[in-house]
């Protein structure tokens, strides 16, 4: 027994090395190769700090930012605040689109307040923006990487994605998929009856980014306004007792307040944290494939994603629409992932 054990031992280590070594290279292809584009927002900001709590998962390559919830310069800083606050000042952040493409620009202050995040003080961060622009290094990026392997998450007006689209279609060739915060169909919008703010922002970005074809997730407010804070929830993001627990916890303390009362709800959507969670853990999240389209006219609809949920027009699939997402399995996975964070 001996004798066959000395035999084969060189062997054995072989194929247990291989074996670490598979598995290994399995995780590594797992790994979600990933651009966040947002325009922070506190809940944007929320999003972020998720994303850099889960290095395992994501590979997070770079930030790229747009105006949005409030204007460019704001949404630069307020990204690269988030990425002082949760430690990775290795990611790059680039400004991009200080506007839409056609409409006049709207920014969300009464929601996001004038700073774009709610409840906490801000600063000049220490470490600045990268020179080159946003749009350029969707172009460069998504030209020099393999075949459908970058996830855009989308976390804003869709603008440099759609800017990146129109000066370079083939730089489709590099995206896997965008997941997107933004839509609105069951439940009415959020900026007018029908239409929800990140659409309404930049329709007609979003309906370039919709006719070019790339792989489109999207996460509306019909699912976001399901998965609601709560006083529970929130105190068991502050009880963590780190820098980042209380962070969250006290931008959504002063974020919430106003979709609660809106709405009458008895806590207030995450929305853009959704995005990140769907990548981090798509179980928690249903929806199915469905056409989608964009109005871009000019009236009471402008804006609006039309989602024909049940087939009516027998039209070929745009999107997958996310219908219905697992509100406390949400909350548990972003309070877990927020401990790992100073």
């Amino acid at each position: 027994m001996a004798r066959f054990t000395q035999t084969f031992q060189p062997l054995i280590r072989s194929i247990l090395l291989l074996s670490v070594l598979s598995i290994s290279s399995v995780q590594a292809a797992d790994k979600v190769d990933l651009i966040i584009d947002t325009d922070p927002g506190a809940d944007d900001v929320v999003a972020l700090l998720l994303a850099f709590a889960s290095p395992e998962e994501l590979n997070v390559r770079a930030i790229t930012t747009v105006a949005g919830n409030v204007r460019l310069d704001k949404t630069s800083r307020n990204a690269r605040l988030a990425r002082e606050w949760g430690g990775r000042e290795d990611i790059p952040v680039y400004a991009g689109a200080p506007r839409p493409l056609i409409r006049t620009p709207i920014y969300a202050e009464n929601i996001h307040g004038e700073e774009g995040v709610t409840g906490v003080p801000v600063h000049e961060p220490a470490k600045g923006l990268e020179q080159t622009h946003a749009v350029n290094y969707l172009i460069d990026t998504l030209r020099s990487v393999k075949p459908g392997s970058v996830t855009i998450a989308m976390l804003g007006p869709q603008t440099n994605l759609a800017l990146a689209l129109i000066q370079a279609p083939d730089i489709k060739q590099g995206i896997k998929e965008v997941v997107v915060m933004g839509g609105a169909h069951f439940n009415g919008g959020n900026i007018t009856p029908v239409a929800e703010f990140n659409l309404y922002a930049d329709p007609h970005a979003a309906d370039v980014v919709l006719k070019s074809g790339v792989k489109l997730v999207y996460i509306p407010l019909d699912v976001t306004h399901k998965i609601l804070t709560s006083e529970e929830r929130l105190k068991h993001i502050a009880a963590l007792g780190n820098t980042a627990g209380k962070l969250v916890s006290d931008i959504l303390n002063g974020y919430v307040k106003a979709d609660m009362e809106h709405y009458g709800l008895p806590g207030g959507p995450v929305h853009d944290a959704g995005v990140i969670a769907y990548l981090l853990k798509p179980s928690l999240f249903t929806g199915r494939e469905i056409n989608m389209v964009v109005d871009t006219r000019e009236g009471p609809t402008f804006g609006q994603t039309i989602a024909d949920w049940y087939g009516t027009l027998k039209q070929p699939n745009t999107v997958f629409w996310v219908e219905d997402g697992d509100a406390q399995g949400f909350f548990d996975l972003l309070t877990a992932r927020l401990s790992r964070l100073k």
